[in-house]
């Protein structure tokens, strides 16, 4: 049974790219229209139904993707291929199952694509994407696996695996690595706490931390927790009484 897909993206030979590596990974694949922008977008989809998946960039020549689908409240399922993370909470919010990070590989548009196939055969209706979506907020793997960051004129991505804590520092969020490295990051605590799911843990206002970069945890005053990490902060951590009883089961989950 062929799978028709639109692909959405401004520049010629990505585009190009995409579509040759999803016939080779499935040769039922039926590219049926590439869009290049917003208004070419919107115009298309009012008028065109029969569109089971949609691979798609975000930052087009006129705009977002996301008022494409905004625009004509569209349900049908979005893996958003792109060059930047910052948008991936919107994402989620616009059909989005995956998001892959540019430069990708074959072998990420080949899971992303085994992702969506792997939500499809979960109903009895194979082409009920309403329901296909609202399985998505259920579905830990739609999470990104990485973080862009930026370090002098380079964007590097880190792995959310390897990210041992988050912090805030006059009003600016950094993470630090398992190897010590440390960098900035254009995202607030509650953002990134939704991004990583339950692996990571908000101690406090100013720390997110991540269950394996906990070393030890030591009663502290009335009830407070007092939390050592690997590696160490120049700060305490400091679990107050109310969180204390939610941390201790998140920690031993």
């Amino acid at each position: 049974m062929s799978l028709n897909i639109v692909i959405i993206e401004d520049e010629k030979m990505t585009s190009d790219d995409l579509a040759e590596m999803l016939k080779t990974i499935d040769g039922n694949i039926n590219i049926i229209k590439t869009i290049g922008s917003v208004q070419e977008g919107q115009a298309y989809f009012r008028s065109n139904h029969s569109v089971q998946l949609i691979f798609s960039d975000i930052q087009l020549c006129d705009g977002y993707s996301f008022e494409i689908f905004t625009a004509i409240n569209a349900t049908t399922p979005v893996i958003y291929c792109t060059a930047y993370n910052q948008h991936a909470l919107e994402a989620f919010d616009n059909n989005g199952i995956a998001y892959v990070l540019k430069p990708y590989s074959i072998q990420l548009i080949a899971e992303a694509l085994d992702k969506y196939k792997k939500l499809q055969q979960s109903f009895s209706n194979p082409l009920n994407h309403a329901d296909l979506l609202a399985s998505i907020s259920q579905n830990s793997n739609a999470r990104p696996q990485s973080l862009l960051v930026n370090s002098k004129n380079k964007i590097i991505p880190v792995k959310i695996s390897a990210i041992a804590l988050f912090y805030v520092e006059q009003k600016s969020t950094s993470l630090i690595t398992f190897q010590n490295q440390k960098f900035s990051l254009n995202y607030t605590l509650d953002e990134l706490e939704v991004i990583c799911g339950s692996g990571f843990f908000r101690a406090n206002r100013q720390y997110l931390i991540n269950r394996e970069s906990i070393r030890e945890v030591i009663h502290y005053g009335f009830r407070k927790l007092f939390v050592s990490l690997v590696p160490e902060v120049p700060e305490e951590i400091i679990i107050n009484k109310v969180k204390a009883p939610s941390f201790l089961n998140w920690l031993k989950a």
